[in-house]
């Protein structure tokens, strides 16, 4: 069996076990998953006269001219290799004693190494050889394998061997079902880590990785629509009337985007459905999805039924509740806030009110995935930069209802792609137009001190006019080992060059208590210039705010600069953005010169995927995505998409995964996502 520990393995001993362990392999199966890092073509020496280029070659031939001799310390091994075409190359090992008894004039070896050119004459420098005919002289496709610790590449050669003489790889057990199997157009697990470990050809190679692939994008997949609640209980969920829609729209004080209306009419026919809605809002800051959630608790109040509102930051819960409670208490729907930051007492008469039915819409922070938070009859859930929440905290407020409709917001603007992957199943809705009458940010780079002290000549006359601004620092403190503006220096400056305004500083090492005391004075316009990292990523709403700062903008990736730009432009005002740059790399330039040129964010995330890769963006660990192994989630969009397709299929035929021919799927779904997934499994 390939549970067998690996340090049976012949010539594998305590340290090299513990190396392995390191890497995460302590069987046989977790060693033939070890995939090689790249393949060297043996099956046949090139002639020699044949090659005119440098490169990786395989070539065989008698020894000839064999010197070796001794210069001071050191030695030089050299001699020709002269094969059946007469082509003719020169082989040199330096200080290979060692070599030079192993190697004989005359006899016919094989070599496999670099060819390069000197003085006009290939040679290769310390090649790979085998005398011709013996059991080194391995021919065909070879793997080669990266080094773990004290275990080389080779040596991991050898051990696959091993394992395959002991436990075929050929007779590998196949765990999926044959429908599975056929449906999917993918090779069977013993076909995969054969071709993968000893390749007949090419094809073998990419047949046996596009079915690794496949499986763990089926498993990640799998699990996501499981932990999405997407099948099994989530059958069937609260039906929501839309005709109570049109009545909340005409009272809003603006008239509503073509996209706002467009996802409207797509959350009223999910609400209206009998199964649950489960749709992701994606559009950038200021695009009014707020607008959106409002229309929809409406609708859900004048049902009867109770909505929640979860937002990341306990500012930003109290802004909505504010905005929203101000829109709702006229039309008679009760609101209320749950926090962390409140008196017990005032905490217990929440929450007994929300369990009597006698608030409509409650909205709040991750207080409100507490024990004792109960519903009276829950019909909507609504989380607001879904970024910034694991999948199980979404999955905790749904289970407080019985298969409520779900709503999931974001500014955070995802490639398509991807949002099939981070997003499960839902239904994506995007709001790409923005309200009338709100101005593009004007956005510049500053590259020298000059540039710079334009740049701040523009904050002063910004602060003069009655407006306010953030300058945003990547460090808390200086760091000598990183050559960047901490926001502690940038305060002291920004205090001194700015002596007739009020100077505040917001990090995140400050208790919540402090920062909500700096937001708040800020929000209330009694800061005029906020200094800060970037806890103020996700911040608050603040219309008079219309110049930002971002000092060392080099430091951050492009996701995140869109991000605290989307800080200011929140009002009627002309907003700017000044990106500070002290580095000349050239995908800093890159990056500057983007936001420069667009305040798209689905432009700016696609290429922020281009430059940073899938695992930035996604920020995995808030979205509780597993590190996947053999998967890209850009360069396998097409598998992603088969992986899903079937993932569906196999869900719809068992909801459960309990039937035996899924019960592999399912130990592989505990494995991937470890107690992620216990909620639902």
């Amino acid at each position: 069996m390939n549970d067998k520990p690996v340090d049976s393995l012949k010539g594998i001993g305590k340290r090299k076990s513990e190396d392995l362990a390191k890497a995460g392999i302590y069987t046989f199966q977790d060693l033939i998953y070890y995939l090689p890092k790249s393949y060297e073509d043996r099956r046949s020496p090139t002639p020699i006269a044949s090659i005119f280029g440098e490169g990786r070659y395989f070539v065989a031939g008698k020894v000839k001219n064999k010197k070796f001799k001794y210069m001071g310390r050191k030695s030089l091994l050299s001699f020709d290799v002269e094969d059946d075409g007469g082509g003719v190359l020169r082989v040199v090992f330096f200080n290979g004693i060692y070599v030079n008894n192993m190697i004989h004039q005359g006899d016919e070896y094989s070599f496999f190494g670099n060819v390069s050119y000197n003085g006009g004459r290939i040679q290769m420098v310390h090649p790979e050889f085998a005398l011709v005919g013996s059991r080194e002289d391995e021919r065909g496709i070879l793997p080669v394998y990266g080094d773990i610790g004290r275990v080389k590449g080779r040596q991991i050669r050898t051990l696959i061997r091993q394992i395959d003489s002991i436990n075929p790889l050929g007779e590998t057990e196949e765990w999926l079902c044959e429908r599975v199997i056929d449906k999917a157009n993918v090779c069977t697990t013993s076909y995969a880590l054969r071709g993968i470990h000893f390749p007949r050809e090419k094809k073998e190679i990419l047949e046996g990785k596009y079915r690794l692939i496949f499986d763990e994008l089926l498993t990640l997949e799998t699990g996501l629509l499981l932990i999405r609640g997407k099948f099994g209980n989530r059958k069937n969920g609260v039906s929501i009337s839309s005709k109570h829609m049109d009545e909340y729209v005409k009272l809003l004080p603006f008239s509503l985007t073509e996209d706002q209306k467009k996802v409207l009419r797509e959350i009223a026919r999910d609400m209206e459905s009998s199964s649950a809605m489960n749709r992701l809002i994606q559009g950038d800051v200021g695009s009014g999805k707020t607008a959106i959630a409002e229309v929809a608790m409406y609708m859900t109040a004048k049902e009867g039924y109770q909505s929640v509102f979860m937002a990341p930051t306990e500012i930003l819960a109290r802004q909505h509740y504010e905005s929203i409670g101000s829109s709702f208490q006229n039309l008679g729907i009760r609101c209320g806030l749950l926090v962390s930051k409140q008196s017990k007492k005032l905490r217990e008469g929440i929450l007994n009110r929300l369990a009597d039915g006698e608030i409509d819409v409650i909205i709040g922070t991750h207080a409100l995935l507490g024990d004792g938070v109960k519903f009276n009859k829950l019909g909507l859930v609504i989380t607001d930069e879904q970024h910034r929440f694991g999948v199980n905290q979404r999955q905790i407020l749904t289970e407080k209802g019985l298969n409520p409709n779900v709503m999931v917001m974001t500014a955070t603007p995802i490639p398509r792609t991807m949002a099939v992957v981070v997003y499960g199943d839902l239904d994506i809705s995007v709001i790409k137009s923005m309200p009338r009458g709100r101005k593009k940010i004007i956005t510049k780079i500053a590259k020298n001190k000059f540039e710079r002290e334009s740049t701040y000549l523009k904050v002063n006359e910004e602060l003069k006019a009655g407006r306010q601004g953030y300058v945003i620092s990547p460090l808390i403190e200086e760091s000598d080992a990183i050559d960047a503006n901490s926001a502690l220096e940038l305060y002291e400056e920004m205090s001194e060059r700015f002596s007739d305004f009020n100077v505040a500083l917001l990090h995140g090492r400050m208790t919540t208590d402090e920062k909500s005391k700096v937001m708040e004075a800020f929000y209330e316009g009694e800061v005029d210039l906020l200094v800060s990292t970037v806890v103020i990523e996700v911040g608050i709403n603040v219309p008079n705010a219309t110049v930002m700062v971002i000092e060392n903008s080099e430091r951050f990736g492009l996701a995140q600069l869109h991000q605290l730009r989307g800080r200011v432009g929140r009002g009627n005002f002309q907003s700017y953005c000044f990106l500070i740059l002290n580095s000349d790399s050239e995908i800093s330039n890159q990056r500057a010169e983007i936001m420069e040129m667009t305040s798209d964010g689905f432009i700016i995330a696609e290429e922020d995927l281009k430059l940073r890769g899938p695992g930035d963006i996604l920020g995995t660990r808030q979205h509780g995505l597993p590190n996947l192994r053999f998967a890209h989630l850009t360069k396998h969009v097409d598998v992603m998409q088969n992986s899903l397709m079937i993932a569906k299929d196999i869900l719809e035929d068992d909801p459960t995964l309990n039937k035996s021919k899924n019960r592999q799927l399912k130990e592989r779904i505990k494995r991937l996502y470890g107690d992620g997934i216990n909620l639902v499994l």
